[in-house]
């Protein structure tokens, strides 16, 4: 067994955020299933977003507004007016902790406008802001020493809660297949979204929901799953992103006909609306007919007005991206896109300072916290507006720390079964490496990707979201039987890759199943069959938790108003 005083799950923006500020008071793990530089905060591209005052008539105030806007009303509106708040310290931060932001001919830090903001707000670093982020904390965290060690390649099997108490995790080293148990007086998910059980994502291949499955294996609550954003420029049939920051700098949407049909759903937005508004328009056109390319099934993002100079400057990863992957220019041509599922608003809720909650009634998990996208502290409602999500793994990334070090400081040892606990994870995973089926694990999870896109993506509808219930139930019972041909102990991708499916075919169920209880449209939520918001029935937040038989039970807990009622949502 080993043990720490905090172990952390996840090496992204707030895993490593958190991290910085308890090293150096306590012993502090860092668990991470991919080298800590690949995490997946480092694909970001846009920007972060700040009210910075360097922009006139700009606030904090302006962008709480806009952000509670932006989800749709159903964000926890003190939670958001926190994270505002906070946002030009958490850039200032950064800053000086060498973060290489772009600059103004002032020498100020560049902002550029996103979808769904008032102003000029996000600062960025050229089209690769996500990155230098991350890689600034991940080189502050080796820098200021203490007691800080990084598990790199491990891959979290379970989540350790007994009596309400969180104890550990079980963690499998990849290398060589070895179970450990890591005993904490304090746990933290920093461990990502879970857009891999989409087919068309920009999601990392990492991105499976393993922290979000362990919690609610462990009997936490998942909260508003069914909210899942798909972003409007994701490259046609890859699904890597094209950042919005394209269109902050002034990029057109086109469809099949050259029109820039924005101005027919967001007249005074038009394609800086946000990104739940932008993704039904596009898919809008394609139904209607109005799509580009032989099949008609794709819009286009035209860039050739902005000049060679400023997208070699400030959009070179887009550039580089569509060449690379489809061989267009954006210089010479528009690049064909699509809506890609991008952005997970639900996960495990937590409070203002990253405590995890433990049901509707808001009582807390103790010593268990969560920060970043695998969190639901509901900073972003039914829709997450653009650069809001780097701010949020900063902002709770940085309250998550100090919170742990206050409750670990004060916290006393809970024992753990460590005999119990591997015997548990080995279970698992001796049924899969065991198993005589002959079900093929890639045939399930193209199936369960291909559903939820299909079934479950931009539009919703009753009789899609029936058939996708029953086609996950099916996938359900064939993994049962699934084969894995590796039988390896050393990094035996093939089984980390079952174990993933295993956590995708559960959750998948939590959000087609969110999904068909809410009764109506909001923000990324749009249902054919009810198309208008239900603040009368639906102001509350979805809570799934999981029954002694392995199925579900969904619970409702009520949406924090501090200033802000809900209103028409015009753009």
């Amino acid at each position: 067994m080993l043990s720490h005083d905090v172990v952390i799950v996840g090496s992204g923006l707030a895993g490593l955020r958190a991290a910085l500020e308890v090293v150096g008071h306590l012993d502090v793990a860092v668990i991470t299933k991919v080298y800590p530089s690949r995490s997946h905060s480092g694909a970001a591209q846009g920007g972060v977003a700040a009210a910075m005052a360097n922009v006139d008539g700009d606030s904090t105030d302006a962008h709480i507004y806009d952000t509670v806007k932006g989800a749709d009303f159903i964000g926890d509106q003190d939670a958001i007016e926190i994270m505002c708040n906070d946002a030009p310290h958490v850039i200032v931060d950064m800053e000086r902790l060498g973060c290489p932001f772009s600059r103004t001919g002032e020498n100020k830090i560049a902002q550029r406008a996103f979808g769904g903001h008032s102003f000029k707000r996000s600062c960025y670093s050229a089209d690769r802001t996500g990155h230098a982020l991350l890689h600034t904390l991940f080189e502050q965290s080796m820098k200021k020493g203490g007691k800080l060690q990084f598990y790199n390649e491990y891959y979290l099997m379970r989540l350790i809660v007994e009596e309400n108490i969180c104890r550990g995790v079980v963690a499998m080293d990849m290398k060589t297949g070895k179970l450990e148990v890591f005993h904490a007086k304090s746990v933290m998910f920093g461990t990502g979204g879970y857009g891999r059980a989409y087919k068309i994502t920009s999601n990392a291949y990492a991105n499976t929901g393993d922290g979000i499955s362990a919690a609610y294996r462990a009997g936490v609550p998942l909260q508003d799953m069914e909210f899942v954003q798909f972003h409007p420029t994701g490259l046609y049939q890859h699904g890597l992103l094209l950042s919005e920051a394209a269109r902050g700098e002034g990029g057109y949407i086109l469809n099949g006909n050259n029109e820039r049909f924005m101005a027919n759903y967001a007249p005074s937005k038009l394609e800086l609306a946000p990104r739940d508004i932008v993704s039904r328009s596009e898919q809008t056109e394609i139904i209607q007919g109005r799509g580009a390319g032989p099949k008609k099934d794709y819009v286009l993002l035209d860039l050739r007005h902005l000049g060679k100079e400023k997208i070699l400057e400030r959009l070179p990863q887009i550039y580089h991206i569509a060449k690379d992957f489809i061989g267009v220019d954006a210089l010479e041509k528009p690049v064909p896109i699509q809506p890609t599922a991008h952005y997970s608003m639900g996960g495990i809720p937590a409070d203002n300072d990253c405590q995890v909650v433990a049901n509707e009634r808001g009582d807390l998990v103790k010593g268990f916290f969560a920060a970043g996208e695998c969190s639901c502290i509901s900073v972003h409602g039914a829709n997450r507006l653009g650069t809001n999500s780097l701010l949020e793994a900063l902002v709770f990334g940085t309250r998550a720390g100090k919170k742990i070090l206050e409750k670990t400081t004060e916290a006393k040892w809970a024992p753990v079964n460590e005999s119990r606990e591997i015997s548990a994870a080995r279970r698992e995973i001796d049924q899969i490496l065991h198993n005589k089926g002959t079900e093929s694990l890639a045939a399930i999870r193209e199936e369960l990707q291909t559903t939820m896109t299909d079934k479950v993506g931009v539009y919703r509808g009753k009789d899609d979201m029936e058939a996708a219930h029953e086609k996950i139930r099916e996938l359900q019972d064939r993994f049962r039987n699934v084969k894995v041909d590796n039988k390896k102990s050393v990094f035996n991708t093939n089984l980390t890759e079952a174990l993933e499916l295993g956590h995708m075919l559960e959750y998948s169920e939590l959000i087609v199943a969110g999904a068909q209880t809410r009764q109506e449209s909001r923000g990324a939520h749009a249902r054919n069959d009810f198309p208008d918001r239900d603040d009368k029935e639906w102001m509350k937040h979805t809570m799934a938790f999981r029954t002694d038989d392995g199925g579900y039970e969904l619970k409702y807990r009520p949406v924090r108003v501090t200033r802000f009622q809900p209103e028409e949502r015009k753009y």
